[in-house]
């Protein structure tokens, strides 16, 4: 029996396997990524938030500032105690192959700080 060119072959359907695989590890990172920035962006917003008279356009501007991901969202709730900041982004899932089979994600983090009157 000849077993001439068997490894070539296996290794020709293996290929689109493996690139699949590491494209998707690839668009998981990102969204981890940008995860970790809309979190930062939260904290941000919050903190500045916190100490402003104007707590949501000093929300804005802090979130903005802390992360080049545009565009955001940010919402701010605040009473006499507690500001809430809560970031969205909606990832657009852009990696080849893998942007075809999933739908954009939407990443949100929320985060509350203790109000401090100006």
């Amino acid at each position: 029996m000849n077993d001439r060119g068997q490894s070539t072959v296996e290794l020709a359907l293996a290929t689109p396997l493996i690139c699949l695989l590491v494209c998707g590890l690839v668009q998981v990172g990102v969204i981890v990524r940008n995860q970790i920035a809309v979190q930062l962006a939260a904290r941000e917003a919050a903190r500045s938030a916190a100490i402003s008279s104007d707590p949501q356009t000093a929300a804005g501007l802090a979130a903005r500032r802390s992360t080049t991901l545009a565009p955001l969202e940010v919402d701010v709730s605040d009473d006499a105690y507690v500001v809430t900041a809560v970031v969205r982004y909606v990832e657009h899932t852009d990696v080849p192959l893998i942007g075809l089979l999933l739908p954009d994600i939407e990443l949100t983090a929320s985060v509350s700080m203790a109000a401090e009157p100006p």
